[in-house]
């Protein structure tokens, strides 16, 4: 008995170190429109470090005010600088923790085939009842939307048939379940759709959709919030995240 206790106290040393023993769960805010990255991100990180994530998803104007007003968050994914910053501003985040880790892009998507052509033209005919965005105050997709159309001038001319979704993937409900012949939506959301017709809406046509991720108070202390923050910088991650369609940096 004796003789093996060097051999039991060396396994436990192995499962302590390999991290097992001290994994840990942060929660984390995430913007609608990251939902399947940040699902297979979570995914790596819990194979990674024996950390679980746990992901609740919306958009980041709604994020923001549950956060301000106490949820017990730890990390926040936002979909716009703004938040972010507010939430530094605020002292609602750990100084110094806030970094960009995508900048998403907008696309104008039907389940049509041959509705929406290469250049976005369905616009200026007109021929459709309803568009689809999101709430251009709660969700910065909406936004890029709301820039995207008055940019083309076409703002006022549809802004009767614009129906608005809480968030992002209200938005492209609508799309999928034919409530609008056509929506803005985010790139990531169709990328893995087959069929349909898309047009991706340049760049320059909106501000950039810079997301930023922050650390918040509540995670401050929180060795699993942290870890998830460092493997969203990691070079598998950011795998993920450009096939989502999202560019990074």
């Amino acid at each position: 008995m004796i003789a093996r206790r060097p051999m039991l106290i060396a396994a436990l040393l192995s499962v302590t170190l390999g991290g097992t023993a001290f994994a840990g769960e942060t929660k984390v805010a995430v913007a609608a429109n990251f939902t399947e990255a940040a699902k297979e991100i979570a995914a790596k990180f819990k194979a990674k470090t024996g950390h679980d994530a746990t992901l609740s998803f919306g958009s980041s104007g709604q994020f923001y005010t549950q956060i301000a007003n106490g949820a017990p968050y730890e990390v926040f994914l936002s979909a716009d600088v703004e938040r972010p910053q507010k939430a530094e501003a605020e002292g609602l985040s750990v100084p110094g923790s806030r970094f960009t880790y995508a900048t998403g892009r907008l696309v104008l998507y039907s389940k049509t085939p041959g509705l929406v052509d290469g250049k976005g033209a369905v616009l200026k005919t007109g021929k459709f009842e309803k568009l689809s965005i999101a709430d251009p105050k709660a969700a910065p997709y909406g936004q890029a939307a709301i820039e995207t159309l008055t940019k083309l001038k076409l703002y006022d001319t549809l802004k009767p048939k614009i129906v608005q979704g809480a968030s992002i993937t209200q938005a492209f409900q609508y799309v999928q379940t034919g409530a609008a012949e056509l929506g803005f939506v985010a790139l990531s959301q169709v990328i893995t759709e087959q069929g349909g017709s898309r047009w991706v809406v340049p760049a320059a046509n909106h501000t950039p959709i810079e997301q930023q991720a922050v650390l918040l108070k509540t995670g401050a202390n929180s060795e699993a919030a942290k870890a998830f923050l460092t493997f969203l910088k990691s070079s598998e991650a950011k795998a993920i995240i450009k096939r989502y369609g999202y560019e990074v940096r």
